[in-house]
């Protein structure tokens, strides 16, 4: 079931939505060679609990981390560790969902390290695309599938793929609601989307083909073919006739 969200509860996750963003923001100066991704979890957890809120994800189904740190082939829910020091030319994904006064926001923005190839460049342009196509179309009257159709079209006319695993999802006191999300085109239309449906969009893009295969942890999903994956994702608020998004970056 779709839980239709009220004005005030859409303005308590928009709170949430800028204590994401302020994370969000400083790490793009924080984020360089030579640092762990365990240095990366340290530095989001520390701004969220400053400014009141909390990591939902901590503890989320035992997940041990207040991130996600998904660093190249890494396709999600990337494990931070003292052990993964990020170097020239990576690409580490930062996914992480911040709960103020029980009212969530959910984002995931990419980070290039220092000097990254052309191909690696391109994708995270087309990713970061992707997601904002997607989110031009979203108003009252759309289609839930239309949201994938346009990403798989922006993705493939590109050379790159869509992973088809994971969905974007709705979102409000609870971290996941009703409806999933695609990221492809499907023949099911799907609902159309009204005033006051929360959701995020979050596709994840690889430069090779679409498959994953699981790590041990049971959480970390990688490219089977060891290609580059990139993510954006973005908490969006329907309004009367468009969209707000919720953890928008400037």
């Amino acid at each position: 079931m779709i839980i239709i969200k009220t004005e005030e509860e859409i303005e308590k996750m928009k709170l949430a939505g800028k204590i994401l963003v302020k994370v969000h923001k400083e790490l793009r100066n924080f984020i360089k060679s030579g640092i762990s991704t365990m240095d990366i979890d340290n530095f989001c957890e520390k701004i969220i609990l400053e400014n009141g809120a909390k990591p939902e994800q901590k503890g989320y189904m035992g997940y041990p981390f207040a991130t996600c740190t998904s660093v190249n082939d890494e396709i999600c829910h990337g494990f931070p560790s003292d052990k993964v020091i990020l170097k020239d030319g990576d690409l580490v994904t930062v996914d992480m969902v911040v709960n103020l006064d029980g009212w969530l926001a959910d984002s995931a923005w990419s980070y290039l390290v220092g000097d990254v190839s052309d191909d690696v460049k391109r994708l995270y342009d087309v990713t970061k695309k992707s997601l904002y196509d997607a989110i031009a179309i979203v108003k009252p009257g759309t289609r839930l599938g239309e949201i994938g159709e346009v990403i798989q079209k922006t993705v493939e006319k590109e050379g790159f793929s869509v992973v088809k695993d994971f969905v974007g999802h709705g979102i409000g006191s609870n971290m996941h609601e009703d409806p999933q999300v695609l990221h492809y085109k499907t023949k099911i239309k799907g609902p159309r989307l009204q005033k006051g449906m929360v959701f995020t969009i979050e596709p994840m893009i690889n430069m090779g083909e679409y498959k994953m295969k699981m790590d041990s942890n049971g959480w970390t999903s990688r490219t089977l073919d060891g290609s580059i994956s990139c993510q954006f994702e973005h908490t969006l608020a329907v309004t009367d006739d468009g969209v707000e998004i919720i953890t928008e970056q400037d």
